[in-house]
């Protein structure tokens, strides 16, 4: 192959006569001379990022590590495991909550665990035993139960849970074998600390009781989420092995270097930290609240794009280090200079991609600001925070390494060396160049099928249940058997003056509510169907509001729990709240009919805020109207096959009650997002080789034969990332690990490299209209014909076998 050659500014390698030279940039030649497309800005930045690689890298490393320990110590802090705290006001439940607190002093933060207390035989408990347990409550309500501070973190950053416990009588199962404990604690039950404190308590308790022969069972949130995290410890830590283990098997088969297999893993892992630590400072800062499940999204979206754009920044460092092997001197300051230089240029022009790849994510992600529904808006920030902090270090802490490294990067690895066999992706190329309505035919094909599955889908609004294996899951059973079903979980109506704010502000005094008036509101209360027992009505301190107690004898996650709230409890308690009052109901039933309401209305506005968005961005991004309504209709089809895949699996295959109401949201947000990363690169790849001699037909299947691999090797990290999703706890991250797994496969392995690069094989430079971006040089239009390939430097993948230049010859 010949040796570069400089032209006013750039650097020239590669059979020009082929048609297919490889350029990049390598600074001014002259007053005048501009650096190619791709943002003087990112170039600039790269640059100089290069130059001063190591204050960089240690730069990094420094932050990394202080807000690390920040996103440690406060992520549970910012975390709100309270469905229905991310309501509007504007909604009942919202509304009787707010009673609730201002009126009785409730926490949002308090976790009502219930003990189980029975004799060892399974008896009915004796006139003793229930002395005892009246004993050993009274003991445990005055016991203070002391934090222990981990020692990996400083004391300033951490919050103090010790408390004493608040401990009440229950209910008690009709044949006497056992009675119920109603234990309050405070805090984040998502909070590692408080689950500590937690089995500190039932650890003491169980002893206790055992002393008096009696046996325990413990179960609600707190309970079960401690129980879970302690069953799925082992699990966790074992795929995080596997998904790690995956990144690097991967990086080795595709680069056959050890250092280019670890490096971005470690890298990654140290942003990951960073960002993390940004999210949790932007919730303390603005005063916002993160759903429990958004930290395991964040650690996925971190690793799985973070891997992606480094791995699309060495994929080209190793092609233009094979197109340029350097200067002749050995000396280690040339080198060092060298690997500056193509760092430097793959930055800035790789640079470009991934900048507006990411900003994409953003955009996309910042269409949740306008929803209803809290745990949408606030998953907008969290993401756009973390994507931007990755964005960033894409530009500077990457580049940084690279320069670093240089071309040990790949040892030892001898592909710089030699000059790759034509393989899988150039094939690939050639026969989706060759015959692209036959590919758009299939892929379309394929895509419609799948997204028939879609059809009948069902919401489901139920809590996210764990194992039903665990102790805490045991004990909910043994309760449900003996008692009916709304027991464990209580609805209440909640009744306050209705202009009692501005009546007390007038008159000087609190508006007080006569209890006779609540006698009829608890009679039509009882005579709902579906209402099980309704308790007295419990006045606060100021007699200014009142609560009713009362259960159903329906599964208050299924929807005839939701409907009967919804349209038979609160309009009877409205008709016969006392005049002059308000009257609210909350529970779980009634507040995930308000988020199914909720839901409802956000999907109807940010589908299409989200989608136009996009396309405006695309427009802007490719200077052409043609290609983003391509690349839209595309994202388009393989969101609704995701959709009707993850269906198909969790709805009719594994038979549960249908699709968590957050998956299609946050599946279109993140198969749209994410997967126009790939398209992105895929695009963009394909105007730079139509700007290069030759027929539309020739750029499409060098494209994808420079691409492919990198797209794929991406989308199957970021496919295993989203997988890993799958040992969750929570069924609804579980389908949205999955699901969106599985769309990033369809969106790397069919859309990017196979559908969008036939459908603009098919339209040819007409693709860019209006722009003249894909025109060949001199503004000729090419021939479309042909789908010739000619040879030019690339990245071998894992499916090409490299060999020596002078086998060629032979």
């Amino acid at each position: 192959m010949p040796r570069p050659w400089s032209r006013g500014g750039f650097v020239v390698a590669g059979d020009e006569s082929a048609g297919v030279p490889v350029i990049f940039w390598k600074g001014p030649a002259g007053p005048g001379s501009k650096p190619p497309a791709g943002g003087t800005v990112i170039r600039s930045l790269t640059s100089l990022t290069t130059r001063h690689a190591w204050k960089f890298i240690l730069l990094w490393t420094l932050l990394a590590v202080a807000l690390s320990m920040v996103g440690q110590a406060k992520m549970h802090s910012v975390t709100q495991p309270d469905v229905g705290s991310f309501l509007p006001k504007s909604y009942d439940s919202a509304a009787a909550m707010e009673i609730a607190e201002d009126k009785f002093g409730a926490k949002p933060d308090d976790n009502a665990v219930t003990v189980l207390v029975g004799r060892e035989d399974g008896k009915k408990l004796t006139g003793g035993d229930r002395r005892h347990i009246d004993r050993i409550a009274a003991g445990l309500g005055e016991r203070r139960v002391q934090m222990a501070n981990p020692d990996d973190l400083p004391s300033f950053l951490l919050t103090d849970h010790s408390q004493t416990p608040v401990v009440k009588a229950g209910a008690a199962a009709p044949d006497g074998t056992f009675r119920l404990l109603s234990v309050s604690l405070d805090g984040n039950m998502n909070d590692p600390a408080l689950q500590d404190l937690y089995r500190d308590f039932r650890d003491h308790a169980e002893k206790e009781f055992g002393r008096a022969d009696l046996r325990t069972g413990f179960t609600g949130g707190l309970a079960d989420i401690a129980d879970t995290t302690e069953a799925q410890e082992d699990t966790e830590k074992l795929v995080a092995i596997l998904t790690f283990g995956l990144i690097v098997l991967l990086n080795v088969l595709a680069f056959r270097s050890f250092l280019a297999a670890v490096l971005p893993l470690l890298a990654v892992a140290l942003v990951g930290g960073a960002a993390t630590g940004a999210v949790v400072g932007t919730a303390l800062l603005f005063d916002f609240k993160l759903d429990p499940s958004t930290p395991s999204l964040i650690t996925v979206v971190l690793l799985g794009i973070g891997i992606d754009y480094f791995l699309f920044m060495l994929f080209r460092f190793r092609e233009l280090l094979r197109a340029e092997p350097g200067p002749d001197q050995n000396s280690r300051a040339h080198r060092r200079k060298h690997a500056r230089g193509v760092a430097a240029a793959c930055a800035g022009r790789v640079g470009a991609a991934i900048t507006s790849a990411a900003l994409t994510i953003v955009a996309a992600f910042a269409t949740l600001g306008i929803a209803s529904f809290g745990q949408f808006k606030v998953l907008g920030p969290a993401i756009a925070v973390c994507v931007l902090v990755m964005l960033v270090a894409s530009l500077t802490f990457m580049p940084a390494l690279l320069a670093v490294c240089g071309r040990g990067m790949f040892w030892p690895s001898r592909a710089l060396r030699q000059e790759p066999r034509a393989g899988l992706s150039a094939r690939l190329g050639e026969r989706v160049a060759r015959r692209p309505l036959l590919f758009v035919a299939a892929s379309v094909g394929l895509l419609c099928a799948l997204s028939a599955g879609a059809l009948g889908m069902r919401m489901d609004y139920g809590t996210d249940a764990g194992p039903d294996d665990t102790p805490a899951a045991v004990t909910a059973k043994e309760i449900s058997r003996a008692l009916p079903g709304g027991v464990a979980s209580p609805h209440t109506v909640y009744v306050a003056a209705a202009d009692g704010k501005e009546a007390a502000k007038g008159a000087g005094r609190d508006v007080r509510i006569d209890p006779s008036g609540l006698k009829r509101l608890t009679k039509e209360l009882k005579a709902v169907e579906g209402v099980g027992r309704v308790a007295q009505p419990v006045l606060n301190g100021r007699h200014t509001a009142a609560k009713v107690d009362f259960y159903l004898d329906v599964d208050v996650q299924s929807q005839r729990a939701r409907d009967l709230v919804s349209d038979e409890v609160r309009p009877v308690v409205a008709q016969q709240a006392p005049p002059g009052t308000e009257a609210h109901v909350s529970g779980q039933a009634a507040i995930f009919a308000d988020v199914s309401e909720a839901v409802s209305k956000d999907l109807k506005v940010v589908f299409p805020v989200a989608a136009v968005l996009i396309a405006l961005i695309l427009v802007a991004l490719l200077r052409s109207l043609l290609a983003p309504m391509v690349l839209m209709l595309a994202i388009g089809l393989g969101f609704t096959a995701t959709l009707g895949s993850g269906v198909l699996v969790f709805q009719h295959i594994l038979d549960r009650p249908g699709v968590s109401f957050t998956l299609p949201l946050v599946l279109f947000l993140f198969v749209v997002a994410l997967g126009t990363d790939y398209n992105i690169l895929i695009s963009d790849r394909i105007r730079e080789e139509m700007g290069r001699p030759g027929s539309a037909r020739q750029a499409v299947a060098a494209a994808v034969r420079h691409t492919a691999p990198a797209i794929v090797t991406a989308g199957i990290v970021l496919a295993g990332s989203f997988a890993s999703l799958a040992v969750n706890p929570s069924p609804g991250t579980q389908e949205i690990g999955l699901v969106t797994a599985l769309g990033i496969g369809l969106s790397s392995l069919v859309l990017s490299i196979v559908l969008v690069p036939a459908v603009v094989a098919m339209l040819g430079r007409a693709t860019w209209w209006p722009s003249k971006s894909g025109r060949a040089p001199g503004g000729h239009r090419a021939p479309r014909t042909s789908a010739y390939v000619p040879y030019a430097p690339h990245e071998p993948s894992p499916w090409e076998r490299p060999h020596e230049p002078e086998r060629l010859r032979r």
